[in-house]
């Protein structure tokens, strides 16, 4: 995580200096970001020749007492309810969030019924995790 959040100024510096360089000369600028692309392939190959070249693999040894072979129709269950409600819930604040918007350029004194609306759809995804939970604590 701390490396994370160490790289988060490089990016925005990077994104600074590629908009910089958009604004100043787009031709110098698409000739660097067609190097960097280049760079960038170079580096995914040698990973992947890296990855298809290595030795085998050794297993890790799990501690007793985890996920077993007994429970994975648990997990799967609790797998497919977060999925299912986090795409639901993804497209009902999409619409419910247009229309809010739609509604709050008309009348402004809306807005508290507005978001009510919006938090009712994200609930959704929210009790898709409760199932989630509950699944896994019965596996």
């Amino acid at each position: 995580m701390i490396v994370w959040l160490l790289g988060l100024p490089v990016l925005a510096g990077s994104a600074l200096w590629a908009y910089s360089l958009l604004r100043r000369n787009r031709t110098l600028a698409v000739r660097v970001f067609l190097v960097l692309d280049a760079l960038l392939m170079v580096g995914g190959l040698v990973v992947l020749i890296l990855a298809l070249t290595a030795g085998d693999a050794q297993a890790a040894v799990v501690a007793q007492g985890t996920a077993g072979a007994g429970n994975w129709a648990a997990l799967l269950g609790a797998s497919i309810s977060v999925v299912g409600s986090s795409i639901g819930a993804a497209i009902a604040v999409a619409y419910t969030g247009a229309a809010a918007l739609a509604a709050l350029s008309e009348r402004p004194e809306l807005f508290g019924r507005a978001m009510v609306i919006v938090g009712l759809a994200e609930g959704i995804a929210i009790y898709g995790l409760i199932v989630a939970i509950i699944l896994i604590g019965q596996a």
